[in-house]
């Protein structure tokens, strides 16, 4: 994976990068990037430095955990059925999951190498959790509308998955190492279940830190295509819209905040929508059928020809027409009239 240098952010300055590397297309790592953040300095002095910077900015937040015992080995995961999980999630306080991280690091502390629970609060919206953090912990993001949230774990795994967003995340305590797959290797994922998953993405069964070749033969390809790289408190890491990407966090005390944006219209629904109607309408057609339909979505979608609708005049054109909030508006109309004929 290559790595980008930038020149550091004045103090007190928030660190930038240049607006063409925030709509690249292909992973990077920046090293150093928010090492003048104080949430990094705190927590390269100590743990429980940075456990204590955190508190000054907790004000009664509730957040949702992931909880998982010893024997699950940090790996948030399905149940061995696939029809449940094999973590609970809860409620809590973020100080009180805080309390709960650190009375675990003091009983490892005092029998070192004894298995513990995995801990994981996971896409927390920095601003409602620990309001006023940003101020002196942020990335200039040149005007984008991103949504900035903070993960806060002890070491825990989580599978390879996709985001829609584009994605540059910010170790601010601890160590991380990503394992990134490019697109095209869906096939070579094994990816489950797309309408129940742990956390919202449909995720790889594969267990990329020990593989099961003989169950999961394709992996290995995927694996020659793969980009991995470990993260230091104050690295950041690029990632692409859809690339896949696995997260471990090898420290017992590890926060991340990351910055999601979309290069698309705020109008633009989901592509998964689409996804899932093509389930319902498309997927059991006859073979024939399918094929016409795929023309379609390529004449229409994936490859359209800028002379394709002149034969239509501008004012006629309707849903063919470029979408605006007002069009799309409309066309979701239409859509849910015929969904819920």
């Amino acid at each position: 994976m290559r790595e980008i240098a930038i020149a550091p952010a004045a103090p007190g300055a928030r660190p930038a990068l240049p607006d063409e590397l925030l709509r690249a297309t292909r992973p990077y790592i920046v090293r150093g990037l928010a090492a003048g953040w104080p949430l990094v300095r705190a927590a390269r002095d100590s743990i429980d430095a940075g456990d204590a910077y955190l508190r000054r900015f907790y004000r009664d937040a509730t957040v949702n955990a992931m909880l998982g015992k010893p024997e699950i080995g940090g790996r948030f995961f399905y149940d061995d059925t696939l029809s449940g999980f094999n973590f609970f999630s809860v409620r809590a306080r973020l100080d009180a999951v805080l309390d709960e991280m650190r009375g675990h690091r003091d009983r490892d502390a005092a029998a070192p190498g004894q298995p513990q629970p995995a801990i994981y609060v996971g896409s927390t919206t920095i601003d409602t959790a620990l309001p006023g953090l940003r101020a002196d912990n942020d990335v200039d993001l040149h005007g984008r509308d991103a949504l900035a949230s903070i993960w806060i774990g002890n070491r825990t795994r989580i599978a390879a998955h996709y985001d829609l967003p584009d994605n540059l995340a910010v170790v601010a305590a601890g160590r991380r190492r990503f394992t990134l797959f490019p697109p095209e290797q869906l096939a070579n994922l094994y990816i489950g279940p797309i309408d129940f998953t742990p956390a919202g993405q449909s995720i790889s069964l594969v267990d990329v830190t020990a593989p099961d070749f003989a169950r999961f033969p394709r992996f290995r390809q995927a694996l020659e295509h793969a980009q991995v790289a470990e993260l230091d408190a104050g690295d950041a890491i690029f990632i692409p819209s859809m690339w896949w990407h696995h997260v471990e966090a090898l420290a017992p005390f590890n926060v991340l905040v990351n910055y999601w944006w979309r290069q698309s219209p705020d109008y633009m629904d989901t592509p998964t929508n689409a996804l899932m109607l093509a389930l319902l309408t498309m997927r059991e057609l006859p073979p024939e059928q399918r094929r016409a339909w795929q023309e379609m979505f390529r004449h229409y979608i994936f490859e359209p020809d800028a002379e394709a609708l002149d034969h239509i005049p501008p004012q006629a054109r309707y849903a063919l027409a470029p979408l605006d909030d007002e069009r799309a508006r409309t066309l979701r109309g239409q859509l849910l009239k015929r969904i819920n004929r």
